[in-house]
């Protein structure tokens, strides 16, 4: 996306981009936002395009230093946090992110504070923050996002001005993709399966040779998992992890650039601050590319299920069909719907900080069963 305006790029939601573009255009912006909507709704990429027209200069020129930064997600005065904790946001996390609106924007005349799940903010952590919420510093803007407005507390919700996102059906979403993207609706549906329907992560994974390589390569872990033993099994979860840590040194080498750019003029406790930011979005980077394994397994396994339902015409992963038909023929539909949960029990653990190759591996024993009704999935190492 390029040119002036950044709410042109919020697909999906007309309602939601006029809204901000007025708010902007006639500086009607409050200090509070809370945006609600379903996964894949482009509300984080709504709340940066609102980001990038707070700190440009010329109210989102695209074109400037500042809405660049904001784009690659590498503006100092932009700050996006997500729960830390196993079940939500810690109530030192919460501190952490008031102490850091009390101080001065690095670059812009203001800063902006994207929180992301905030309904997974409990009673505890919410009361560190329903001060800051109803009186931040003058120059900060929050903007708050979660799933559902009933599943938001009521205290924040009440300090907030409440912006509904809905929901994209996936023809709809592969419309705006394959046309966003240059690709055929048949590589967008791909995309959506692999992003969880995040329309902004799938334009940039289908435009990417590397991105449907990776997933080429895990569907290739799923069609040799019949002939699986065990520890072939354990090899191939560290194979899925390794996949997933693959683009990391490429962003890590972007971040130590911008440092090494920024540190003739910033002050050592910014070039810190930006440091931590690299961290935590290394970290983030690392948990989306682990859950696009895990979406792309289960993208898998609905196919199998189509297949078996009889229904092989909605099928996404199309060129891996034999392998999907091959796996329908050795299972059934409630075994199906037994390895989706466990795709689903994967994901959360991983993002609770279990080991990766932990989770990879007790999955893969336990699609293996599944799937193919293997015994004891350590009979091949006793």
């Amino acid at each position: 996306m390029s040119g002036g305006d950044p709410f042109e790029g919020v697909f999906g939601q007309p309602q939601v981009r006029d809204f901000l573009r007025a708010s902007v255009r006639n500086d009607r912006v409050t200090h509070a936002y809370l945006f609600t909507g379903p996964a894949g709704s482009n509300k984080t990429l709504a709340a940066y395009a609102l980001a990038e027209a707070l700190v440009c200069a010329s109210g989102g020129c695209g074109e400037c230093d500042a809405c660049r930064r904001v784009r690659r997600r590498k503006h100092p005065d932009v700050h996006y946090y997500a729960p830390e904790g196993a079940t939500g946001y810690l109530v030192d996390q919460v501190r952490d992110i008031v102490a850091d609106t009390s101080l001065s924007p690095i670059q812009a005349d203001r800063k902006v504070y994207i929180i992301d799940r905030v309904d997974l903010m409990n009673a505890a952590s919410a009361n560190a923050f329903l001060k800051t919420l109803e009186e931040p510093p003058d120059d900060v803007v929050l903007i708050l996002l979660g799933r559902t407005r009933e599943s938001v507390l009521p205290t924040i919700v009440s300090r907030c001005s409440v912006v509904p996102f809905r929901h994209i059906p996936a023809t709809e979403a592969a419309g705006i993709i394959a046309q966003q993207a240059g690709v055929t609706p048949a590589r967008a549906r791909i995309g959506l399966a692999a992003c969880d329907g995040s329309i902004t992560r799938t334009i940039e994974f289908v435009k990417s040779n590397e991105r449907m390589e990776f997933r080429k390569s895990v569907l290739g872990v799923m069609g040799r998992l019949d002939s699986m033993d065990s520890w072939a099994c354990i090899e191939a979860a560290r194979e899925l992890v390794g996949l997933a840590k693959a683009p990391l040194d490429e962003i890590r080498a972007a971040q130590e650039a911008e440092i090494r750019e920024s540190e003739d003029f910033l002050a050592k406790s910014a070039i810190r601050r930006i440091e931590e930011r690299n961290k935590k979005a290394l970290t983030a980077k690392n948990l989306e590319s682990l859950n696009q394994v895990a979406s792309i397994i289960a993208s898998f396994l609905r196919d199998v299920l189509a297949v078996c339902a009889e229904s092989p015409e909605v099928v996404v992963n199309v060129d891996v069909m034999t392998a999907i038909e091959e796996a329908a023929a050795a299972t059934d539909e409630a075994r199906i719907a037994r390895a989706i949960a466990s795709v689903r029990t994967c994901s959360a653990a991983i993002s609770y900080n279990v080991s990766p190759e932990t989770c990879f591996d007790a999955l893969l024993f336990e699609l293996k069963e599944a799937l193919y009704g293997s015994h004891s999935p350590y009979q091949a190492c006793i």
